[in-house]
């Protein structure tokens, strides 16, 4: 016992040595603690006071000021620091929720006239899509109508800006909500960008009133729309087909009217952040302008000799940089790739050191405070994942002596050059890809096992020539001349398609993994900043962080049975682990997150739907219920279905799915779960659970899972808890 003891306090006075040798990278976790505070407020099932946050934070505060006056240890005042990061986050998220409330639809609306203000444009390969403020609907209260409005333009359309006033005929619906439990939730990030409803038009849209005098009466956010949309449209008339599309989602960040064909390959061959605009691009274009401007000046003895050029250059380039954020959108990469490369030039301006993790910390806590949503979200994870392991990859090789001594000298010194910048390339792309690879699991349950030879030949061909033809471009636009450089810029955009295609096509390009769950993605989260941020060899111990992540896969279980909250689609489990549907094109978009997130790519048949036996559906007199010749279903023994619904074995348990009223009077007597796609109106005296067309009206898509030790069934709404971008349906009685 006394052993015991000992070795518990060896373990606690190395930690302590440890942690005060560290005491530098300290800060860097304090967007973490931020972090932490939004994350515990997202998870909550219910909406918490505005008090709760902000009381904790002052009384934190307090108890700070308190310790430091009073020179308390400094281990205590640490820690109530990181309390009081933790509970700024959870309050900085309070705040951004109730900034950004706003009416949501709550019910399909349509067809109905829409009236209203055209906010933003984007093309598509079939279409546009708008998003409209002030809206004015027919059929629905001014009080009641959201604040944006986000529309497909089906067909031809006319030519529209933002800032113009249209008038349609529309279907409105509440938005996406997720398609299964635990989905990605489509209907908290409209939310946050204040989207209450979308919806897709009916016939033409006609023009109201055109937008208002653009340097007088309109505002600077619809003319910086308009300037990107002016630039976008310019950019696919001097440089036609896929080659314009790409261009323009370099250029303008507008990435829709790109064909899934080519986002298909992109993304396969592990090329798909080349068609986010991050610090990619927005490096590339400040490392451009600095470098070209300096090196003019520096062509010019009278002024490099006299005058700061480097520092003009370093400013220059800050402005350049965020001239082309904006025009990009502003999304989340591109904040986090201003604030990043803007610190690097500010230390320019200052004579310091910009390269390090203390720079991306600052882009952290910046990002998230102002949007604490962003926590949340794919680009958010993935790119603060990539550049806080390079920084700290980087960082980790320049203090590595053999290292900078085996890269300029011996035999291979002449090769320096082309052997760094290729090594550079080959080394980042590794870096990234194995710090992205966990939050691509659990958002996308997929890995572009060739991203790293797809990235040696594209990175270099964007690095080299695209994006360089894209700032000359920029230069050229307003004096109407360029196309001259869209067309070379178009050659190289070819060649990052052509690779693209080339690699995706590869045997196992891709290998597709199951959903991992929310656990999972928490200890990759903590094990990466565990091993990026400290610089001891404790370090080492977030690779079990992330170890586990990749391990917490093998306990995620697809549910045996799925349903959408519309009760078009059924979904079924086979004995193989695959899955069969009820319809083929039906609900395509929620069928293809299920096959995701069940780490499949294609359905593995389809069963019987209502009134489909043998592919007939045999006649019936008004208030009949025919006879039932149960046939099992293709590729899925486990099912078996008749005329008026299906009937699903699976571990000893047992799942009726009732297609009509009439097959209840025997489901609700032989299975120990009844899914009724039609609502339930008596007594199942030998099911466990009902779920029929009212839960999923009210609660969304629904999972059921049979086990041994019980039936467990989960639904979207269920899992989200009463939050306010959670639209309710009233109660209705059966």
């Amino acid at each position: 016992m006394a052993e015991r003891g000992s070795r518990e306090a060896g373990l606690v006075a190395f930690l302590a040595v440890t942690l005060l040798a560290e005491q530098q990278r300290w800060a860097l976790w304090l967007p973490v603690a931020f972090g932490a505070g939004i994350a515990l407020y997202f998870s909550l099932p219910v909406e918490p006071p505005l008090s709760i946050g902000t009381g904790i934070l002052a009384a934190l505060v307090l108890l700070v000021a308190i310790g430091l006056r009073r020179r308390a240890g400094q281990g205590v005042v640490v820690a109530l620091l990181a309390a009081a990061a933790i509970s700024a986050g959870f309050s900085a998220a309070t705040w951004r929720t109730l900034a950004v409330e706003a009416p949501m639809l709550s019910e399909r609306l349509g067809p109905t006239t829409v009236t209203a203000r055209v906010v933003a444009q984007e093309a598509m390969p079939k279409g546009s899509r708008v998003v409209l403020d002030r809206a004015r609907v027919s059929g629905l209260r001014p009080d009641l109508t959201p604040a944006l409005l986000r529309l497909r333009l089906q067909g031809r359309q006319p030519a529209l800006w933002p800032g113009d006033w249209v008038r349609v005929r529309a279907v409105l619906t509440p938005p996406p909500p997720p398609s299964a439990p635990g989905a990605f939730d489509f209907q908290r990030q409209l939310f946050f960008k204040g989207i209450g409803a979308t919806g897709f038009s009916l016939g033409t849209a006609a023009l109201v009133a055109a937008a208002e005098d653009a340097s007088r009466r309109i505002s600077a956010a619809t003319w910086l729309a308009r300037l990107r949309h002016d630039v976008t449209a310019r950019i696919r008339a001097g440089l036609e087909g896929v080659e314009g599309a790409v261009a323009a989602a370099l250029m303008t960040g507008e990435r829709r009217a790109i064909p899934e064909d080519v986002t298909a390959a992109m993304r396969d061959a592990g090329l798909a952040h080349l068609l986010a605009i991050s610090g990619l691009h927005l490096g590339l274009v400040a490392g451009i302008l600095f470098v070209g401007l300096r090196s003019g000046m520096a062509l010019l003895p009278a002024l490099a000799l006299r005058y700061p050029v480097k520092k003009w250059a370093a400013a220059a380039a800050i402005a350049g940089a965020f001239g082309y954020g904006l025009i990009a959108g502003s999304t989340v990469p591109t904040q986090r790739a201003f604030v990043a490369v803007g610190l690097i030039l500010l230390a320019v301006l200052l004579d310091r050191r910009g390269l390090s993790l203390r720079s991306v910390a600052w882009a952290a806590l910046i990002i998230l405070a102002l949007q604490p949503e962003s926590l949340l979200g794919a680009s958010f994870q993935m790119s603060f994942a990539a550049a806080t392991a390079l920084v700290a990859g980087y960082e980790a090789l320049r203090d590595r002596k053999r290292v900078r001594e085996a890269l300029t000298e011996g035999p291979v010194a002449f090769l320096r050059r082309p052997a760094l910048y290729v090594g550079g390339i080959a080394l980042t792309t590794l870096i990234a890809g194995l710090a992205t690879a966990p939050f691509a699991a659990y958002h996308f349950g997929r890995v572009a096992d060739y991203g790293l030879v797809g990235n040696l030949v594209a990175v270099p061909l964007t690095a080299l020539w695209v994006m360089p033809w894209a700032v000359v471009a920029f230069m050229l636009m307003p004096f109407g001349l360029e196309s001259w450089a869209l067309a070379p810029m178009g050659w190289g955009i070819s060649g990052v398609i052509a690779t693209a295609r080339e690699v995706a096509a590869w045997p196992g390009a891709v290998t597709l993994l199951p959903v991992m769950p929310l656990w999972g993605l928490a200890a990759a989260a903590l094990g990466g900043v565990w091993l990026c941020l400290w610089r001891r060899p404790w370090r080492l111990a977030g690779i079990g962080g992330v170890a586990l992540a990749f391990a917490s896969i093998a306990t995620t279980e697809a549910p045996h049975v799925l349903v959408d909250g519309e009760g078009r689609l059924v979904a079924a489990r086979t004995a193989a682990g695959n899955m069969a549907v009820n319809a083929a094109r039906r609900a395509a978009f929620t069928r293809d997150m299920w096959l995701r997130r069940a780490g499949l790519s294609s359905a593995d048949g389809v069963w019987p739907a209502a009134g489909r036996v043998g592919g007939r559906s045999p006649a019936r007199k008004a208030g009949e219920r025919p006879r039932k010749p149960a046939q099992a279903a293709p590729t899925n023994p486990r099912l078996t279905c008749d005329i008026s619904g299906c009937f699903y074995r699976a571990v000893g348990r047992s799942v009726a799915i009732a297609y009509d009223e009439a097959a209840l009077s025997e489901d609700c007597w032989r299975a120990d779960v009844v899914l009724s796609l039609v609502p339930v109106r008596r007594r199942c005296p030998a099911a466990v659970a009902v779920v029929d067309r009212f839960d999923l009206w009210r609660l969304g898509a629904h999972g059921i899972t049979l086990a041994p030790d019980g039936i467990h069934i989960n639904s979207v709404n269920g899992t989200r808890g009463h939050r306010p971008w959670v639209v309710r349906r009233q109660q209705v009685g059966r």
